[in-house]
């Protein structure tokens, strides 16, 4: 297999690709167990994103993970090679303020921090419910960055309330639907589909 390298040869070809969950931790997650369904799923669909990981040599998957509710924060802010990565648990409350989740993601997405040789990066946004604060002027913010423009940005819709033309315009391609996760089960197959196809991509 050409593909393995032998021993102390340096394989310069992987180059990175940063995955970043974008997380509501709003309180309304507490109804229905959103929240612990999601806490769940994305744990779940970990060894799924390892098995991409570990076919796709040529790819470095560094993930990392942004809460947001009154507020946004980074919850894991180093980003971890997939083998390393664990799930540790959001615990909601707080309001829906996913325009600073935007923001946050943004000072991320520069050339200074990203380089500008790696895979466009994979954002994947979780949410139930209306956002709370200028969510329009995070999203420009993040697209007027030069990896935010070229991001693959997919977004997930937790229950009935969640605001699906607002995923739609942050995942801004029409061919690219929001998917719906409205039982837990299928929200656990969304995310392995999500993490592993976009590792692919």
């Amino acid at each position: 297999n050409m593909a393995k390298s032998r021993p102390g040869e340096r394989r310069t070809s992987a180059r990175t690709m940063h995955f970043i969950w974008i997380v509501d931790a709003s309180g309304s997650m507490t109804v229905d167990a959103k929240m612990q369904t999601l806490n769940n799923a994305i744990d779940e669909s970990i060894p799924a994103m390892r098995d991409v990981a570990e076919e796709n040599t040529f790819a470095k998957i560094k993930v990392r993970v942004v809460t947001f509710s009154s507020g946004a924060r980074w919850h894991v802010s180093q980003p971890t090679p997939v083998a390393d990565f664990t799930w540790t648990d959001v615990e909601p409350k707080g309001v829906t303020d996913l325009g600073a989740a935007f923001k946050l993601v943004a000072e991320e997405m520069t050339v200074e921090k990203m380089g500008k040789d790696g895979f466009p990066p994979v954002l994947v946004l979780a949410t139930d419910g209306q956002a709370t604060d200028n969510w329009k002027a995070g999203l420009e913010a993040l697209m007027a960055t030069p990896w935010g423009k070229r991001a693959s940005r997919i977004g997930i819709a937790i229950g009935q309330d969640a605001d699906e033309s607002l995923l739609q315009e942050f995942i801004g391609n029409i061919e690219f639907p929001v998917l719906r996760a409205d039982n837990p089960q299928r929200l656990v197959t969304l995310i392995r589909w999500a993490s592993s196809v976009v590792s692919q991509a």
